[in-house]
Order: structure tokens, then sequence, then C-alpha cells
């Protein structure tokens, strides 16, 4: 689903401090070697606060290397540490594979507000996509310190998704809700323009909740797995 024209694709999200908003700021795509630029919302994201990385400072440059990048393989865990067979395991790798790597996991590091995620390229195929839902902490009624007392929700719940037509930040954003009709959060901004293509088109088969960590991080506390089926023509 992220591949397109031969190249595997990830986006860089960069996600702003003081708006909170999530930005796509650069892309990495692997095709015999890998290639990063920056792209999209670049030019947003500067005037709120984004620095461009030390290793690619030239915004107009595609870099190119033959081996995945050290700047975004420092992100990812040492391929000798004793549990690494337990965190290949998380991600559903049978062997360390970096670009796999970076693409399940992320990359996420508590210094920055960086992160990889698997884009949608292709709207018209069948697929599946699992993501965290997006603000979490604001809907659960726990305000990220009090988990246990939070809305409960179960993993195989079944949720649905709402179009916010009229939301005054984002006309796409989309929030996601439990059969109560309770907000659980809502689609990460970097997804709410193809689902709202994908709720446009009736396209959604099935949408549940795939897993809680309540001991996780906020951002990381329920995440939903959603059916996509084939575009009838």
């Amino acid at each position: 689903m992220a591949i397109k024209d031969g190249k595997d694709y990830l986006y860089l999200i960069w996600k702003c401090a003081s708006n909170r908003r999530q930005y796509i700021v650069g892309q990495l795509t692997k095709n015999g070697q890998y290639e990063f630029q920056y792209c999209e919302e670049i030019t947003e994201a500067l005037k709120v606060g984004f620095t461009p990385l030390v290793s690619f400072e030239k915004l107009e440059v595609v870099y190119k290397s033959e081996k995945l990048f050290p700047v975004f393989a420092s992100r990812l865990p040492d391929r000798k540490r004793k549990d690494i067979n337990k965190i290949l395991k998380k991600y559903d790798l049978e062997e360390y594979d970096s670009y796999q790597l970076l693409k399940k996991s992320g990359a996420k590091l508590p210094i920055d507000n960086l992160q990889f995620i698997d884009p949608i390229l292709n709207y018209e195929s069948s697929f599946e996509k699992l993501f965290y839902v997006a603000g979490a902490r604001h809907y659960l009624g726990c305000d990220g310190n009090q988990c246990k007392e939070a809305i409960q929700v179960t993993r195989g719940d079944e949720v649905f998704l709402k179009h916010e037509v009229d939301n005054p930040h984002d006309a796409n954003a989309i929030r996601v809700v439990n059969e109560q009709q309770k907000t659980l959060g809502y689609v990460p901004r970097y997804y709410s323009r193809a689902f709202v293509k994908f709720i446009e088109e009736a396209r959604v088969e099935e949408c549940h909740v795939e897993n809680v960590s309540k001991e996780n991080c906020c951002d990381e506390c329920i995440r939903v797995v959603i059916k996509i089926t084939e575009l009838k023509k």
C-alpha cells in the first residue's frame, strides 16, 4: 500500500509542541537505495518551529544513500540488545531488518516529536490499516494520569468513524466513537483525508479496537484496525 512506482515509501511526521498538530515534513523511499527529501507540509512546519534535521539541512535536495541514513538507523534499537528478539516479535518480524523495523515501530524517541508512518498511497485497493487513536487523553476522562478510571475500552470493541465536516480546525477531522457514541479520539491527521474519501465511498468494512495498553503513553493507548474494501468501478 505504501509502494508506488516501484518505491517503498515512509513519511516523516513532526508534531508541533505548541499547536499539537502533526505535519508531514519528509519522505523516505527505498528502491535499491534510500532517498530522503522534505515534502508536502515542510513550509507550514517551519513557520511554527520545525528545524531541518542536521543531516539534511538543505530543503530542496534529494539525499541518497546505499544504506539507511545513520540519523534514522540510530533511532532503532541495537540489534545486539539482549531483548531484541522480543522487540522483533512485537512487530511481527522474524529477523532484524532496519527498514521494516522503522516502518512498523515508527522509531519514536522521547527526545523529539518525530516519527515515521506508513502512508496510504493506493486509494483503490482493499487493505487493512492499524493506527493509534489521536488525542485519547482528552476524551477518555483520564487526562493522561488517571488511566484506570478512564472510559472502559476493550480489545475487540466495535468503533465507528464520524466525519466532522464543520470542525473549525480541520475539515477532514474524523472522530472515533464507541457504540455509546462516546468519543475515544480522532483518526491521525495524516490519514484523515484518505478516510474521508473511504467514508464517502462507503468502503469502511470493519473497524474495531485491536489493542488497549493504558500503561503506554497517551499517544499509544488505543490501537484500532480498519478494513477498507476495494473501490468498485
